[in-house]
């Protein structure tokens, strides 16, 4: 009763995950062929592919960048660091790397190696690029660049061990040549030399080599592409370059041969600028010398005419003596305020009064007469004591002291023109010496003047030539900008193809390919495949499903244990389910219809007789299919039937009946003639009589039909149903033309309506009794019988 349960009702039924993968998986290993076809097919094409694809390696090469302001301008120009004038020139380990993949550096290196000439052996199937072990060498004799900006292919095949033979224009001219002959053609003048040194040129075993010379443009940048820099870490200045070629040893020597490349230009250029350098040293020196020679000059020519040697000093002795001068001056005015005032006191005073002694200093003269002049003073006084005035000895003392003090007066005189002289000579070289002092700043700002320039010039002079010898130094000891941490060196496996990456790749698309085209189709097409599709999506219930026959057009014998026979069986218990209301001593009549033409329904209608004439009961198939009648593939019968009992007058519907010699309980009446006008027949009154008069003969009575998709012969008929079974063919019927199924069943237009699903590809159905054929584990995975 599972099978008759309403779709609304089997949406409630979880269905169980586990079983519909298993589902799945038997459905696609049901399909193993196409799946070992494809696989093989792919995996095929991935051999020949790797077999005949040129493999790719890659080898890299790591150096160090020396730490000298990483490198560039600033580190060659250090020589000057000390004046300030690289402070804004800036350098670092990404401008290395901008210098190891620029286009100049990859040119140079692709020329020294003659990497614009390719040399390939041509093969049956596969050609092979030459490198290193090339018998011979091309060699241009000229320095014409046309061969660097056009594409020219030549073969070249070896006839003796002194010639060789050359194909050219498309390989439609030749010409025989010598090996070290100069060619002329039309990218340049070349010669082709030997470099089999051992002496062992084969020359009837060497194959046809094909030279192509590439332009130089196309290679630079085919070469850089496959070029990568990058830095081994961002805390230090190591970088890692790493090219790929489909030859490893020329990965290698483009490598090394690279990195050989920059470090020469880097020497070369810290050569150059220190050349550069050295030579602005040596312009500035001989400009410098003539300027201090000159500076020199003018302080020689400028203490000549001034009579100066050295200010300081000069100075101070102008400043001493010009004190000793006030000083004297001074010292001179003091003297002769003492002599004016002896002069006054001894005017003054009397003769005969003592004057005073050592007061004027300066004239020994003048002391001399002073202590004279007052020893007669005081001899006079003591002969005055005992002696009057008029005493002849005083009266001479009386004349010595008048004469005496008129020669005092005349020595004061005297000594007073002296000093006034002194006086007037010590203020004119005061004067003098004043002068020069006034004159001292302007000379010690122009002395000092020319001895600043001439101070620079020399500091300039000397930092100059200290520079020079320093340059000299570093162009003595230039070292390259970098240092190798590793040789180049190729990874041994190829980076492209992978192998197993391919092969891998090559497998999966194996599985995916037949994969996608089973679901994508499956996925495309509309017609109905299997129960699912059909059970739980329509309101009709579904009564089962008949397996394909192994055998076309199978009929259910006595004893028949198939597949089809045990699942008609199985809907012969149903139907007494469905029909369970009809009134005993009433035949059970089934109706077996279909949407189109060729679904099988005939064919389900005669087995289904027959199934149900087994167990015993009176069966009637009654072929109802007055277009396409079709009992005549299955039975042996006449053709007369339904059509000839409904256009005669008397004759009993009884004598169209015919009983089948195997099937006792089995009769059969048949379509008969195709009648001009089938609905019309179906609507006369005799129908209906023929079916009450059957009813009370037989227990059960199967009608085959025609499609009510179609035509409406059947909805004419449908009245005298007790149940309608509506036959879906698997993987012939669209499903979107089940569209009106429920509107049947829900309309009642078909009674007791149920489908039954024929000629499914479920192959694992098997009758009770009859064992099924031993098979392995991989052929049930497989589903192969």
């Amino acid at each position: 009763m599972e099978n008759l349960t309403n779709s609304n009702n089997s949406q409630l039924i979880p269905e169980d995950s586990s079983l519909q993968l298993k589902e799945t998986l038997e459905h696609y290993f049901s399909k193993w062929k196409w799946f070992v076809l494809s696989l093989g097919i792919c995996l095929s094409v991935a051999f020949f592919a790797l077999r005949y694809s040129v493999p790719k390696y890659k080898a890299s090469i790591s150096i160090m960048v020396k730490d000298e302001k990483k490198g560039g301008l600033a580190s060659e120009l250090s020589a000057f660091a000390d004046l300030g004038v690289l402070a804004n020139i800036k350098s670092s380990v990404d401008n290395e790397i901008e210098f190891l993949k620029s286009r100049s550096l990859t040119q140079q290196t692709i020329l020294d190696l003659g990497l614009n000439i390719s040399y390939i052996n041509r093969g049956r199937l596969k050609s092979e690029e030459i490198y290193g072990d090339k018998h011979f060498k091309i060699k241009f004799l000229d320095d014409n660049s046309k061969r660097f900006k056009t594409n020219t292919t030549f073969v070249f095949s070896c006839i003796s061990d002194s010639s060789f033979n050359i194909l050219y224009d498309n390989e439609t001219k030749s010409k025989t040549f010598q090996f070290g002959q100069a060619i002329q053609m039309g990218f340049g003048l070349f010669q082709i030399d030997k470099t089999d040194s051992t002496g062992l040129y084969k020359y009837s075993e060497s194959p046809s080599t094909v030279v192509q010379i590439v332009p130089l443009s196309q290679v630079v940048e085919a070469y850089r592409s496959r070029l990568d820099v990058a830095m081994l870490s961002k805390n230090s200045t190591g970088i890692e370059v790493s090219f790929t070629d489909q030859l490893k040893i020329r990965a290698e020597d483009f490598l090394n041969t690279l990195i050989q490349n920059y470090n020469q230009n880097a020497v070369d250029d810290k050569n150059r600028i220190s050349n550069n350098t050295s030579d602005f040293i040596r312009d500035r020196l001989n400009l410098i010398t003539i300027s201090l020679e000159g500076v020199e000059k003018d302080a020689e020519t400028y203490k000549k005419e001034k009579g100066v040697t050295d200010i300081k000093s000069e100075a101070g002795m102008y400043l001493e003596n010009s004190k000793n001068f006030e000083k004297q001056a001074l010292d001179i005015d003091i003297e002769m305020k003492v002599v004016e005032s002896v002069n006054d006191y001894i005017k003054t005073n009397s003769k005969f009064t003592l004057l005073p002694t050592n007061v004027i200093n300066t004239d020994a003269n003048y002391s001399t007469l002073i202590d004279q002049y007052n020893q007669l003073i005081l001899e006079r006084n003591r002969l005055l004591i005992n002696a009057k005035a008029t005493n002849p000895v005083i009266v001479g003392l009386d004349a010595k002291i008048e004469t005496m003090n008129a020669n005092i007066l005349a020595s004061l005189a005297r000594l007073k023109s002296t000093l006034q002289i002194k006086k007037k000579d010590m203020e004119n070289q005061a004067t003098i010496i004043k002068g020069k002092i006034s004159q001292i700043p302007t000379q010690e700002k122009e002395v000092r003047s020319l001895a600043r320039q001439q101070q620079i010039k020399e500091a300039l002079f000397l930092y100059l030539l200290e520079k020079r010898e320093e340059i000299a130094i570093s162009l003595a000891v230039s070292a390259p900008n970098s240092r190798v941490i590793d040789q180049a060196l190729a990874n041994p496996n190829p980076i492209s193809p992978n192998r197993r990456m391919f092969f891998l790749v090559a497998f999966l698309v194996g599985l995916l390919v037949p994969f996608l085209t089973i679901y994508l189709s499956e996925l495309l097409d509309t017609k109905v495949k299997s129960r699912k599709d059909i059970d739980g999506k329509y309101k009709v219930p579904f009564l089962g499903e008949v397996p394909k026959s192994s055998a076309k057009g199978e009929i259910i014998k006595v004893n028949s244990r198939s597949g089809v026979a045990e699942s008609l069986r199985i809907i012969r218990t149903y139907l007494d389910f469905i029909m369970n209301q009809v009134p005993s001593g009433q035949a059970r009549t089934i109706f077996l219809t279909s949407t189109l033409p060729n679904e099988g329904k005939t064919y389900l209608s005669v087995n289904l007789a027959k199934t149900i004439a087994l167990s015993g009961k009176k069966v009637l198939l009654v072929g109802l299919d007055l277009r396409r009648p079709k009992f005549g593939s299955y039975l042996e019968i006449l053709g007369e039937g339904i059509t000839n009992y409904l256009v005669s007058e008397n004759e009993p519907i009884t004598s169209f009946i015919y009983k089948q010699d195997e099937f006792p309980e089995l009769y059969v009446l048949p379509a008969g003639i195709v009648p001009p006008n089938p609905a019309e027949l179906l609507m006369n009154p005799k129908v209906a009589e023929m079916f009450a008069q059957l009813k009370k003969s037989y227990d059960y009575i199967i009608v085959d039909t025609v499609p009510v998709g179609i035509v409406a012969d059947t909805l004419l008929v449908a009245k005298y149903a007790d149940a309608f079974i509506y036959v879906v063919r698997a993987n012939y019927l669209d499903k979107r033309m089940l569209t009106t199924l429920d509107k049947y069943y829900e309309e009642n237009k078909l009674p007791n309506l149920s489908i039954l699903l024929n000629c499914t590809e479920n192959t694992n159905t098997y009758g009770y009794g009859e064992a099924p054929k031993k098979r392995s584990i991989l052929k049930r995975l497989l589903g192969i019988k």
